[in-house]
């Protein structure tokens, strides 16, 4: 019998941060860029639960949380504290976290840098695996004074939903017999790979649970989605996978930035695009990669319009000239009157090598 865990960590970046300064323990603390009073670039990392009470959560633009914040405040609340991102830090933190889940299972598959799957099979019975995950979260609690959420289930799926079930400080076991039944109260978008878009367009055809969901037959869905349709009907039913193999290969590296005031400068943004292009190039040497064949240069206009173009190598490349002298071909057609008739500015750079070897 496969019985499968999902640790996901607390609002991580944020319970991090307040544990590293006992002053801002109950107090709302946002991890992201500089607010700069409203005018800041860039979004929220992670907000932690007091925060998300104001409407501020994951992705959302900074300056839109400090605003949040500010309201918050003027109803008599206390004020967001912003704080910045330390990924070194959260890294340490993590692979201390993953050697405690390797204590308790002899196969952990770590998907980010707080959240990971483990198995737990050999517990024999999903009683059992509970009583391990009272323990791994016992554990984290003790070494590293932070909470975390798992999920149990028969596979990744289920794991994975029911870890996000009762946050914080969760624990919940589904056993394959209640999978379904689990599901089908559950809104579509809690099935991974739902997104707004696919939500919205559920939506407009009176599809908003899971269990409206399980009304269409798997060719139905194949018809409306494509090979995602047909995978959808198995995870509706508590189908998925149970493999914990890291068999995922990274497809692309790339990197980006938000400048601080939009320009319309060729000279500034290509400055910025070779620097981003070292980045990458950085990373794609240190990642123990040998080429790359694809080169994709991306633009975010002020009115926050995001196109992208892409180009092909004729044969696979290996250095930064490389990436240089393609982003540079795709950076130009943006100056061109023809690409950008009404000469707006640019807000967002970014450079993307792809089909690594």
């Amino acid at each position: 019998m496969k019985i499968i865990g999902h640790l996901d960590m607390d609002a991580f970046f944020a319970a991090v941060e307040e544990r590293a300064n006992p002053k801002l323990k109950g107090l709302p603390i946002v991890v992201g860029a500089d607010p700069k009073e409203g005018q800041g670039r860039g979004v929220v990392s992670t907000a932690n639960y007091k925060a998300r009470e104001y409407g501020i959560c994951s992705a959302l633009p900074i300056s839109t949380a400090w605003r949040l914040s500010e309201e918050a405040k003027r109803q008599g609340k206390p004020e967001a504290v912003f704080v910045s991102v330390n990924f070194k830090n959260y890294s340490e933190v993590s692979k201390n976290i993953i050697k405690i889940l390797e204590k308790y299972s002899g196969r952990v598959l770590q998907t980010s840098i707080d959240e990971a799957y483990f198995d737990l099979s050999p517990a024999e019975n999903f009683k059992k695996a509970g009583e391990i995950a009272k323990k791994i979260k016992s554990e984290i609690r003790k070494r590293e004074h932070l909470t975390a959420s798992i999920g149990i289930g028969p596979n990744k799926l289920i794991a994975k939903i029911a870890s996000d079930f009762q946050k914080p400080d969760g624990l919940t076991v589904i056993t394959k017999e209640r999978a379904e039944n689990f599901l089908e109260p559950l809104p579509v978008r809690k099935i991974p790979g739902i997104g707004p878009k696919t939500e919205e367009y559920f939506k407009k055809r009176g599809i908003e649970k899971i269990i409206d969901l399980k009304k269409y037959s798997r060719e139905e869905l194949t018809e409306m989605l494509g090979k995602w349709g047909a995978e959808l009907y198995e995870k509706t039913r508590g189908r998925g996978s149970t493999d914990l193999a890291e068999v995922r290969e990274r497809k692309s590296i790339g990197e980006q930035t938000t400048f601080e005031t939009d320009s319309l400068n060729f000279e500034t943004v290509w400055e910025s695009l070779q620097e981003l292009s070292t980045g990458v190039f950085r990373r794609f040497q240190k990642k123990g990669f040998k080429s790359f064949q694809a080169v994709t240069v991306t633009i975010r206009f002020s009115d926050f319009e995001t196109h992208t173009r892409s180009q092909t190598l004729r044969k696979p490349a290996n250095s930064l000239k490389a990436i240089e002298m393609k982003s540079l071909k795709l950076l130009m057609s943006f100056f061109d009157r023809r690409e950008n008739p009404r000469r707006k500015l640019i807000r967002l750079v970014g450079v993307r090598i792809e089909k690594l070897g």
